[in-house]
């Protein structure tokens, strides 16, 4: 079926390929497809938002998952009271997604030190290799088809030093040392010490995986990109006007920096 969601302030492709999912494909013109989770969708960029094409029973998942209920107006008007922020929330329409936290950690597991293309296609043999098969493709794999394997167990996925890291988290979520529903629940900063108890796990990770992955709107990954905005912009910290939602403003200042700033401000 196809459910029309207005929602003016959503660009689905700057969205789902910003960098904090890895899992979908532009078919064409306005036209994309993936997965999240257990779930496929076909979408359609609509002028005033989006259409979803799914099963009737996954339009609120994947109204969640875009967080439509979040109004984005409001949220890019305050930061608008910033000059730097206001030039990078002109002309994007980016949405912070609620995406599953396993999945979460674990794609971001794969991403450090890799380049989109790469991190793309590991997450996709990870998931023809050991996720459910579903309409249209492979659902990610669960904790539990991921623990217990042994580093030989990921060789296809050519992942590296990563797949030590990828069955490390995998044990801990199954053995409940690891709890991220708990983790959700916590501050900012114990959920990160939480996160980095598993192998491999730095701020960064730990930081994509608040953001993306259980909502903590507040946390703010740091790659190069967010660094130089920090250091040029504000070396204070980020403004008032962010509040609660300095993860999201990042995602704006981060998209600003790579497109609009690399050739100007922040040129080698």
């Amino acid at each position: 079926m196809i459910f029309e969601i207005k929602c003016d302030c959503l660009d689905l492709k700057q969205t789902l390929f910003c960098g904090q999912c890895f899992r979908f494909r532009e078919l064409g013109e306005g036209e994309y497809d993936g997965f999240a989770g257990e779930k496929y969708v076909k979408l359609i960029q609509r002028e005033d938002g989006i259409a979803l094409c799914c099963d009737e029973e996954d339009k609120p998942f994947w109204e969640e998952y875009f967080d439509i209920s979040l109004d984005y107006a409001v949220l890019l008007e305050s930061f608008g009271k910033d000059g730097t922020l206001k030039a990078a929330c002109t002309g994007r329409k980016i949405r912070v997604l609620k995406q599953q936290p396993f999945e979460t950690l674990i794609s971001f597991i794969i991403s450090q030190n890799n380049n989109i293309k790469r991190i793309t296609g590991i997450i996709d043999r990870l998931c023809r290799g050991f996720g459910e098969k579903i309409e249209a493709g492979y659902a990610f794999p669960k904790a539990e088809a991921l623990a217990g394997l042994k580093e030989e167990d990921l060789s296809e996925l050519r992942a590296g030093f990563r797949a030590k890291y990828i069955i490390d988290a995998a044990n801990k979520v199954t053995g409940g040392e690891t709890d991220l529903e708990k983790i959700r629940l916590m501050s900012d900063e114990e959920a990160r010490e939480e996160l980095k108890k598993i192998k491999g796990v730095g701020d960064k990770v730990a930081d994509c995986v608040l953001l993306f992955g259980l909502y903590h709107t507040s946390a703010v990954p740091k790659d190069v990109w967010i660094k130089r905005v920090n250091a040029y912009y504000y070396p204070d910290g980020l403004p008032e006007c962010v509040g609660r939602y300095a993860g999201i403003a990042q995602q704006y200042l981060f998209d600003y920096a790579r497109t609009d700033l690399k050739d100007t401000v922040f040129k080698k």
